[in-house]
């Protein structure tokens, strides 16, 4: 080893002296500001405030704070919503790394915009508010301004207006200089706070559930016994009572629920069936529930026609043509209106969607199964969640688009439920605050889809496998722990913002992790991350940085050592890079990565801008898994190969 490693010094030489050369024409000079002036901040990189909180606050006619950055080391201009948000980046584990040095910032000026608070202290502007750069502005602290998501730094490039502002509403004026020791950083959420987010999702589903109604209502009416049809049992029985179903079929036209009622069967023995020309029931009262019986005879034509068609129509909207062609189609049971309503020990087959809800806040589906037939492109929904949120637990769904497909439907709770043969397991469009705990999902295009920029998704304990993805994310301020991607395509997609990754199992997938082009602001730690054909790719972009503190990832053996034995190699692991990329699988890899000469090379791109590399870096990898249980029983499985040097 030591014979081959003097030649790659003396051509690692060589290449640094030229590289130090040719870096003048690649650093953007720090403090080069004259050339550069504020972007509409909507041409910006945004950070901070999400997307829906920033809406909500401007349609209050309130002011955001902002700040746009240029970096040394990004081509792009970075714009953060609220001061506190800027100060909580720049002191994020790799920062400088990631974005180089500032060049030139600046800030809103509410000098002359007549600014002001209301009555609960929300900071208002009646004129215009510009950009100005930030050395050039003082910053109002500690003063009673806020916004609903919390105070606010207000900046003034008149000393004597921020004086005025002060004397209104309290405070102290301090320099831009000052603004990262004075400002209260925004930061995300801590990994004890998003714990806490989960289990008070989890305790409103289980509340959801106990507010539901099963078999605890009078028997009022037999069909067969008291009523010869389902249709006239229906109409003839009194709120809050249960209609019975005993062993058999029983044919509609569409049945339609417009009381708070139980209709129960005999489990299997027991059929719903339709006349395969529309919906099957139409459930649009509160608190009614049907339990303990199959459904079949759904028509097809609505839902495939209405997804082709009706989403074409001119003059809506495109979440109402959405609605039209996912949520109105044919389907074995439609809810609308119909809070608090329950599924249970159900079984549906349906060449169209399985369950459809709409506007009907607590409904829960449990215990069931949902078979759709035709295909991932012919078939429809397994079930559709709109408006409102729901729960839908022990649960079974099978063929179709989406297992689950939800919109709009924020707080939404999926646990401990099934996904086989989907397009997409789960869908999320549009829909935050969710919680997707304990599921499973095989065989799809992608076990859990995210799409369209969601905000504080909840994403614990999944295990995707055998998909072409495995979880897909999007979005900001998210939380994904716990999840198991195993033999997919790729395992995660991490293509979120702000978004917390910490204790998943990626194993045995093509690739890893895939990090997307948006701003490199995830917090990924203690993760294992191994036996995979490649650890990590990642588009064109800044570095991202994925350790969090002192705490890296678990990407098995690597070269270098722990010599001060925290569990860390002292090494950084480069992932995405020539040489850390292949340690796994190429046994001179992990040769040429414990040479000096790999060293002095990583070095030079550490301390010449220009040259800094893109990719993924992990400054601090772990020497042993965070969940070594679990590692042990893929292992067993044949599911992790780790390579040794």
């Amino acid at each position: 080893m030591a014979a081959r490693s003097l030649p790659l010094t003396a051509f690692a030489t060589v290449f640094v002296v030229a590289v130090v050369v040719l870096s003048a024409t690649l650093v953007v000079p720090v403090g080069a500001a004259d050339d550069v002036e504020p972007v509409p901040f909507g041409d910006t990189f945004t950070l901070g405030l999400t997307d829906e909180t920033v809406r909500q606050t401007e349609a209050k006619g309130l002011s955001i704070p902002r700040v746009e950055v240029y970096y040394s080391a990004y081509e792009y201009v970075v714009g953060f919503n609220s001061v506190g948000s800027y100060v909580a980046e720049q002191g994020r584990t790799g920062h400088e790394q990631r974005f180089g040095q500032p060049v030139a910032a600046f800030v809103s000026d509410y000098a002359g915009a007549n600014a002001s608070l209301t009555d609960d202290g929300y900071l208002t502007a009646e004129g215009e508010v510009e950009f100005a750069p930030a050395e050039e502005t003082v910053i109002v602290v500690d003063s009673r301004a806020r916004l609903p998501s919390g105070p606010v730094a207000v900046p003034f490039s008149d000393r004597d207006d921020a004086a005025a502002f002060v004397d209104a509403y309290g405070g102290e004026i301090v320099p831009w200089t000052a603004v990262t020791e004075r400002v209260q950083a925004r930061e995300p959420a801590s990994a004890a706070t998003l714990r806490a987010a989960v289990e008070n999702r989890s305790t409103w589903a289980n509340d959801s559930v106990a507010a539901t109604t099963a078999r605890d209502r009078p028997t009022s009416i037999v069909v067969g016994e008291d009523a010869e049809s389902l249709a006239a049992a229906v109409a003839a029985a009194p709120p809050n009572t249960t209609v019975e179903l005993p062993p058999g079929t029983y044919h509609t036209d569409g049945l339609v629920v417009n009381k708070s009622l139980t209709i129960a069967g005999a489990g299997n023995a027991t059929t719903i069936r339709g006349n395969g020309n529309g919906t099957v029931v139409t459930i649009a009262a509160p608190r009614t529930t049907l339990t303990d019986l199959r459904v079949d005879g759904v028509g097809d034509v609505g839902s495939r026609r209405s997804m082709l068609n009706t989403t074409q129509i001119e003059g809506l909207n495109w979440s109402k043509n959405v609605e039209l062609a996912y949520g109105r189609g044919d389907a074995a049971v439609r809810f609308i209106n119909a809070e608090r309503s329950l599924v249970a020990n159900v079984s549906i087959e349906t060449p169209a969607s399985g369950i459809v809800t709409l506007d009907s806040q607590g409904t829960v589906v449990r215990e069931s199964t949902v078979a759709v037939a035709g295909g991932t492109q012919e078939g429809f929904m397994g079930l559709v969640a709109m408006y409102e949120p729901i729960v839908v637990e022990d649960t079974r769904f099978s063929g179709g688009r989406d297992g689950i497909y939800t919109h709009r439907a924020d707080g939404i709770v999926v646990r401990d439920s099934e996904f086989t043969d989907h397009r997409f397991g789960i869908h999320e469009m549009y829909t935050s605050d969710s919680l997707l705990r304990n599921n499973t999902a095989r065989d799809s295009n992608a076990g859990i889809f995210m799409m369209t920029r969601p905000s504080g998704n909840l994403l614990v304990g999944n295990d995707v496998r055998n998909s072409r993805v495995g979880i897909s994310t999007a979005g900001s301020q998210s939380y994904f722990r716990g999840n198991v991607v195993v033999n997919n395509g790729r395992g995660f997609n991490v293509y979120s913002t702000q978004s917390l990754y910490t204790h998943n199992t990626v194993v045995g997938n093509d690739v890893g992790l895939r990090a997307g082009d948006a701003l490199a602001t995830n917090l990924l730690t203690a993760n294992d991350i191994v036996g995979n054909e490649q650890a990590a790719t990642a588009s064109i972009g800044p570095l991202r940085v994925w350790t969090v503190g002192e705490q890296g990832n678990y990407w098995g053996p690597a070269p270098g050592s722990d010599t001060d034995g925290d569990g860390h190699y002292e090494r950084a692991f480069r992932p995405t890079g020539p040489v850390d990329s292949r340690v796994q699988t190429t046994p001179g890899a992990w040769t040429l990565g414990r040479s000096p000469a790999v060293d002095l090379v990583r070095t030079v791109q550490e301390t010449v801008p220009g040259l800094r590399a893109t990719g993924v870096v992990d400054v601090a990898p772990r020497t042993t898994p965070a969940r070594p249980e679990t590692l042990a029983e893929l292992r067993a499985s044949g599911n992790v190969t780790e390579v040794a040097g």
